[in-house]
């Protein structure tokens, strides 16, 4: 590509601050979801660790990305029809277990801001209540790909942060994430375009993206303009 806009994107004319996420923690350097993830992205000097929500059998919010314990853990089941007491005796690598919420918001109280993915469905307000429950102290962001959830967070906390994930854009992605009046959305990096970012700018929308671990694509996505990244790896997304 030639001339002055593909100028604009190159390395040396890129603004290189962005706010820095773990991904699962720091999903790079300790098991996904885990306090040892967790405290892995804390040590990396991030902005915010990222965790992703579900409920267990007897209704406790735990920190797991897949409906099952199959991938992540020596354990096997859906989650959904795992007790607590089941949940915590699995080992999700070198020894670490899966957290409660609250375990997880107690962690990085104070060190970090955490980021919430809420996995499935109904568990909006329940996480509303555990966060004011744990006095968690630092900036906090609801996110989902189940847009109608960030709905019922915002009922239940008419002054939470949120973020609209998008794996697919739509002609009308703009007008759709603004239904829930979030501010901001999360794109995944090699969809996301200079065009679509500047889009969502226009809105007011913070812009960030999931998730690049190579060096090459963490770099490609601040040449976007994006505001925040979140990688496996936050330690090799720049401080700037």
């Amino acid at each position: 590509m030639s001339g002055p806009e593909s100028k604009d994107r190159s390395p040396r004319h890129c603004a290189p601050r962005v706010i820095r996420v773990g991904h699962r923690g720091a999903a790079g350097h300790a098991p996904e979801n885990t306090l040892a993830a967790i405290h892995a992205g804390i040590a990396c000097g991030v902005e915010f660790v990222e965790i992703d929500l579900r409920r267990t059998a007897d209704g406790v919010l735990v920190a797991l990305h897949d409906a099952t314990v199959n991938r992540t853990t020596d354990g096997r089941g859906r989650i959904s029809r795992l007790s607590l007491q089941e949940v915590k005796r699995l080992d999700a690598g070198n020894g670490t277990g899966i957290p409660t919420l609250e375990e997880a918001l107690e962690t990085a109280s104070g060190r970090t801001g955490m980021m919430l993915e809420l996995k499935a469905r109904n568990i909006a307000q329940q996480t509303v209540e555990t966060v004011r429950r744990t006095s968690f102290t630092g900036p906090l962001l609801y996110a989902s790909f189940l847009h109608d959830e960030l709905t019922h967070v915002r009922v239940a906390d008419p002054a939470a942060s949120l973020m609209v994930l998008f794996d697919r854009f739509p002609p009308a992605s703009v007008a759709r994430a603004m239904k829930y009046a979030p501010s901001h959305v999360g794109l995944r990096h090699s969809k996301a375009t200079h065009r679509l970012v500047e889009s969502f700018h226009r809105a007011k929308l913070h812009v960030f993206v999931y998730t690049p671990n190579r060096a090459a694509d963490i770099q490609r996505a601040i040449c976007l303009g994006v505001d925040g990244v979140i990688s496996n790896f936050p330690d090799r997304i720049p401080h700037g």
